[in-house]
């Protein structure tokens, strides 16, 4: 199909391969959540007490924190296609093998296996839209695939709720495990980098790499730098700005992972909901968090068309949401059941408007090592899904779960302070290639 002057039409191949990625982050999060619709069940058939819950909900973040970076280096070593089936695939079979755990030591080795497996899940998915994408949509396109974990959150946790209440937590365990080995099989055949794709024309390859993608989707190209140095490590870890997104992720995820663990326990053991009704209220808060990405993700694009600097378009949403996110604990001081919710909803909200924020990876990191900034930020930010839910363990097993929702708000506080105060200027980080060679030596 031509335009008038000869040019033809730019395709849209971008947005299936984004469509894609959605799916993958989908599943991804069906399999990281499971468990916590399993967790009332599962913790009295198998005689669990509360901290061994908490340690068993941080299970999975144990290896999927202290993968990040190695994740990271992966993801830049090896391409999407081949690397992201291996993961759906091998964290799918961990997944359908929790059905079979028997007690503490199996389900916790199989739920830090299922975290090592989707360990560079997210630096891969960067990669992908950092590939795929200009500068100018990639907020967009960062809202519109981490938003998947929300919708398949909202919309799926009541199916999931229906399956272990017919056929218990054994059965959701091999269902979510099945649907990712299907899925993997999929994403294979499927999934191309742009340059590899057969839909995708000229003009919207001309498109992708004027605006700053990276079309190739190499991870090195023949001219760039080694990325396998410590001079590079050091790098990412010794820059304030990135400091603060880092501390900043980890307060956004702090909050996403108190609703990926211990967010139905509390509807139903500390707020006396029935488990069928609890399945439904709980996606509510996933609804909202959906809706706050995505407007975080549309106004940050706007801001930056219309001409605001890419710190004021970028760094704004995230400020005001985790601000928003504090706001949990006012279901501390409320008794209805729809206040409840409302509060949960909203904090939920305020978090889901932070999660554009791995756009900073693409924007700060060195360009040879988006993929190595992007598993230290995730490793950073995924601390708290090893903190969090211990923390919650202890902080609520004599009963009262006031403290844990005190704890979840005033590290939000500290997530919006890390942006305003320790984020400065946004520009990406250079890395003086002949000095850190000359250091690594």
């Amino acid at each position: 199909m031509e335009q008038p002057g000869g040019k033809n039409k730019k395709t849209r191949i971008r947005y299936a391969m984004l469509g894609l990625v959605f799916i993958n982050v989908m599943i991804n999060y069906l399999d990281r959540s499971n468990l916590s619709v399993a967790a009332a069940s599962l913790s009295k058939d198998l005689e669990l007490s509360t901290v061994q819950m908490g340690l068993i909900f941080s299970a999975f973040g144990w290896s999927y924190a202290l993968l990040q970076i190695p994740g990271g280096l992966i993801a830049d070593r090896f391409g999407p296609r081949i690397l992201y089936a291996f993961c759906l695939i091998t964290w799918s079979i961990t997944t359908l093998l929790q059905g079979f755990a028997r007690g503490f030591v199996s389900l916790f080795g199989l739920r830090l296996a299922t975290g090592a497996f989707e360990a560079p899940c997210y630096p891969i998915n960067n990669r992908i839209v950092t590939s795929w994408f200009p500068n100018q949509e990639r907020a967009s396109a960062i809202a519109l695939y981490v938003s998947g974990q929300f919708i398949g959150l909202a919309f799926f946790t009541p199916g999931l709720v229906t399956i272990q209440y017919y056929f218990g937590w054994q059965g959701l365990f091999i269902t979510t495990g099945l649907v990712g080995l299907v899925w993997g099989v999929v994403w294979y055949f499927f999934y191309r980098d742009p340059l590899q794709h057969k839909g995708v024309n000229a003009e919207e390859l001309d498109y992708i790499a004027k605006g700053g993608g990276l079309i190739s989707g190499k991870k090195n190209e023949p001219d760039q730098p080694s990325i396998w140095k410590w001079a590079n490590i050091k790098q990412v870890f010794s820059t304030r700005t990135l400091w603060g997104i880092y501390i900043g992720q980890f307060s956004l995820n702090a909050m996403l992972w108190f609703f990926l663990t211990w967010f139905p326990t509390y509807l139903v053991k500390y707020r006396g909901l029935n488990f069928l009704k609890s399945g439904y209220l709980a996606s509510i808060p996933f609804l909202a968090a959906c809706a706050g990405l995505l407007l975080s993700g549309f106004l940050s694009d706007y801001l930056l068309r219309k001409g605001k600097s890419i710190g004021v378009a970028r760094k704004t949403p995230i400020i005001i949401g985790l601000i928003i996110s504090i706001s949990i604990v006012g279901a501390n001081y409320s008794n209805d059941t729809f206040s409840i919710i409302f509060f949960m909803a909203l904090a939920f909200f305020g978090a889901g408007m932070g999660l554009i924020s791995w756009v900073f990876v693409s924007i700060l990191s060195p360009k040879h090592l988006i993929g190595l900034t992007g598993g230290v930020f995730n490793f950073m930010g995924n601390l708290a899904s090893i903190v969090v839910p211990i923390v919650i363990g202890f902080l609520v097993k004599g009963g009262d779960f006031k403290p844990a929702l005190l704890f979840i708000g005033a590290i939000a506080l500290i997530g919006a302070c890390s942006y305003i105060f320790l984020v400065g200027k946004i520009e990406q980080v250079t890395l003086n290639v002949d000095e850190a060679e000359s250091k690594a030596m």
